[in-house]
């Protein structure tokens, strides 16, 4: 798991939240080979300016979802919830195949 924040330093809780956020993602799936995590804070005068966007690695695809949201945890669920999605779509079409 490759996580990466952009301009600013990721706290150790936080870390371990998102860790533990994806990490049930594999219970779903068992095949994932790989995350790429990126934490970043958007330049918009907005609140929910914490962007978390995360690539799975699956055999023979990519799974990604980017979401945006006042907390980087609320936008680490609202990722988690895509990515539960795409993953049964993914299992899915591999058992039909």
């Amino acid at each position: 798991m490759k996580m990466q924040s952009v301009g600013f330093k990721a706290d150790s809780k936080l870390e371990a939240f998102i860790n533990q956020k994806f990490k049930k993602l594999e219970k779903l799936e068992s095949t994932i080979t790989g995350y790429d995590i990126i934490l970043n804070v958007d330049k918009s005068s907005t609140k929910d300016n914490k962007v978390v966007e995360v690539k799975i690695k699956v055999p023979g695809s990519e799974l990604f979802a980017k979401k945006k949201s006042t907390s980087f945890e609320e936008a680490a669920d609202l990722v988690s919830e895509a990515l539960r999605t795409q993953i049964l779509k993914y299992k899915e079409v591999k058992s039909s195949k």
